[in-house]
């Protein structure tokens, strides 16, 4: 009984000690250790690509794109945040990187400037593969006209958004017989760098001098009808399509 009598003179001569213990523990606490409910699901945790821009970087690329869009058209800083509908000192902000932008500002910036959501992510993703070849070292592969002196090297090979994309040197000779038609999917182009040929594709047939050059689909049936002129060299650029099989 003692005790609770101590109690209850404790808590009557400090009436609001408790509510100010808990306000210091508050206030004393890191602010990145204050938590608070809000009822959403926890964040699901993904693995970020050492490459992939986040945070400041991420900022920036945005800041560059929505300024050169705004800029290009022809839009103040005070005309772009009206038309968007934000402030024109949050739109200043997201110039400079000074700020992150929410999913709906991000959309809203995407519809007043007339443009998806990723163009203002170009840039982003800084990783872009290039292939580099010396003259004279393309690896040689074997085509369909290898058998009859066609001699083919490739200059290196590069799968796009949607296609594959494949380069070919190739050079016709005195030991180049009759040549086998050719059919495939997707779109080659072809530029011709030495002699002159005459180059069938179904049913017409082109006459290829150097700097000329021949777009077509592959599915036609394509290939040389007559050397006219040797030593032979043309460029054969192949887009396959994203299902095609070798």
């Amino acid at each position: 009984m003692r005790t609770d009598s101590a109690s209850g003179a404790a808590e009557s001569q400090f009436p609001d000690s408790k509510q100010r213990c808990y306000d210091a523990d508050v206030t004393t606490r890191p602010e990145t250790e204050v938590h608070r409910d809000t009822g959403d699901p926890a964040p699901v945790e993904r693995e970020v690509p050492s490459d992939t821009p986040t945070g400041p970087d991420l900022e920036k690329v945005i800041a560059r794109q929505v300024r050169a869009l705004r800029k290009a058209s022809g839009l103040s800083v005070g005309d772009m945040a009206a038309k968007v509908g934000i402030s024109k000192a949050m739109l200043s902000k997201i110039e400079n990187s000074q700020t992150s932008c929410s999913l709906s500002t991000l959309a809203r910036l995407a519809a007043g400037l007339d443009v998806p959501v990723t163009s203002l992510f170009r840039g982003a993703d800084t990783a872009r593969d290039a292939v580099y070849v010396e003259a004279g070292h393309g690896a040689v592969i074997v085509g369909r006209g290898t058998r009859v002196g066609h001699h083919y090297e490739l200059l290196g090979a590069l799968r796009g958004q949607h296609k594959r994309l494949e380069p070919v040197l190739v050079t016709l000779t005195d030991a180049s017989e009759t040549f086998p038609l050719f059919q495939h999917a997707g779109t080659e182009l072809l530029y011709m760098l030495e002699g002159v040929m005459v180059y069938g594709h179904g049913e017409a047939e082109y006459t290829l001098r150097p700097g000329d050059s021949l777009l077509l689909d592959g599915e036609g049936l394509h290939g040389p009808n007559d050397l006219v002129r040797l030593p032979i060299r043309f460029l054969a650029v192949t887009a396959y399509p994203d299902h095609h099989e070798e």
